[in-house]
């Protein structure tokens, strides 16, 4: 399954920037965005700082974590 690249300008401390990634990658952010009450540049401007790879890369790890933290704390149904 191949998904193809969106890209999108966000604006990072002033400076406006595009990101490129897949569609489902975008979903996520848009999701974790909402869920701490941001916009997504807002999120994106906080991976963007810590981040130590390409912006894209620590975008798609960012929202792999986010994903698994909330995997882990998931109550299992019996």
């Amino acid at each position: 399954m191949s998904e193809q690249l969106r890209r999108r300008s966000v604006t990072i401390s002033g400076h406006r920037t595009s990101v490129s990634l897949e569609d489902p990658f975008w979903e996520q952010l848009k999701g974790i965005a909402a869920e701490r009450n941001l916009s997504i540049a807002n999120v994106v401007a906080e991976v963007d700082k810590g981040r130590q790879s390409n912006l894209s890369s620590a975008l798609r790890v960012f929202v792999l974590k986010e994903l698994l933290k909330r995997q882990t704390t998931m109550p299992l149904n019996s």
